[in-house]
């Protein structure tokens, strides 16, 4: 590749930066994510598969007239016929965050599984979105006569009020208080950013940095307009005692962003960065 050029890859994550919300393809752009991992893979037969998982659901769901009838149809797909579950004996594998080795090894992370339910359920036109559920990735699927919560990690199965407080308490201590927003819909940029954030912290904690510095680089072009990982880059920066490189690229997104909030957050962040250059 030549120096200071994008890669095919990035430029293909930035395009999906760049577009609304609504107008994003998930799988595609999660499996574009995939593909920094796995250059090699055969993209075609991955996007084949999910083809392959639309068209299973749509004859499975032929006749189904009531949500739950659509729900257990899809369920009988992805996770009867195809075996997809979530992988609890090596959970921070980070093959599970990775839609083409899920789609090899039919187990992943939540978040990895709930873009396989997203997908196959908005093929068939159906209101389908990740949510805010702290730690553990929940998918709600809306209709006319109410909104069904799924744990894509464990099969599919339907969660309800109950079931969501035993497992926020799990994540947030006893006591945590279920509330809307932690059931609220969240955008497809917000699950990306969150499948990317599984590879980020798992190399952080392995203390892989360059790893952890290219899962925010890829953020970083899938939500180019968001303070956060652009700070947390810089914070990486920091760390290794590259503090000029932080501060450029800081300094870059304050006067590059057209986001007024997220402007005046990396700024308050680059006068403390600054401040160590003296």
């Amino acid at each position: 590749m030549i120096p200071g050029m994008a890669s095919p890859v990035e430029e293909a994550l930035s395009c999906f930066g760049r577009k609304n919300d609504d107008a994003i393809d998930i799988a595609e752009a999660a499996l574009m994510i995939a593909v920094i991992d796995c250059p090699d893979a055969p993209l075609d037969a991955y996007r084949g598969h999910l083809r392959q998982l639309a068209v299973e659901s749509a004859e499975a769901t032929r006749g189904a007239q009531s949500p739950e009838e659509k729900f257990d149809a899809v369920n009988a797909v992805l996770f009867e016929r195809h075996d997809c579950q979530g992988d609890s004996e090596t959970y921070d594998d980070m093959q599970n965050a990775n839609l083409m080795r899920v789609i090899d090894r039919r187990k992943g992370l939540p978040v990895a599984l709930g873009i396989l339910y997203i997908h196959v359920a908005r093929a068939q036109s159906w209101r389908c979105h990740g949510t805010n559920f702290p730690a553990h990735f929940i998918v709600r699927l809306e209709s006319d006569e109410g909104v069904i919560m799924i744990d894509p990690f464990h099969g599919g199965r339907k969660i309800g009020r109950y079931a969501l407080e035993r497992q926020l308490e799990s994540a947030l201590g006893e006591g945590a208080e279920l509330k809307p927003e932690h059931c609220a819909a969240i955008g497809n940029h917000g699950v990306l950013i969150r499948l990317q954030n599984n590879i980020k912290l798992r190399a952080i904690q392995g203390g892989d940095i360059a790893r952890a510095a290219e899962g925010l680089h890829t953020i970083i072009l899938i939500a180019p307009d968001q303070a956060a990982p652009h700070c947390e880059l810089a914070a990486l920066h920091a760390r290794q005692g590259e503090m000029k490189a932080a501060v450029g690229l800081l300094g870059n997104f304050v006067v590059e962003t057209a986001n007024p909030g997220a402007r005046d957050s990396a700024q308050a962040y680059l006068a403390s960065l600054r401040s160590h250059l003296h």
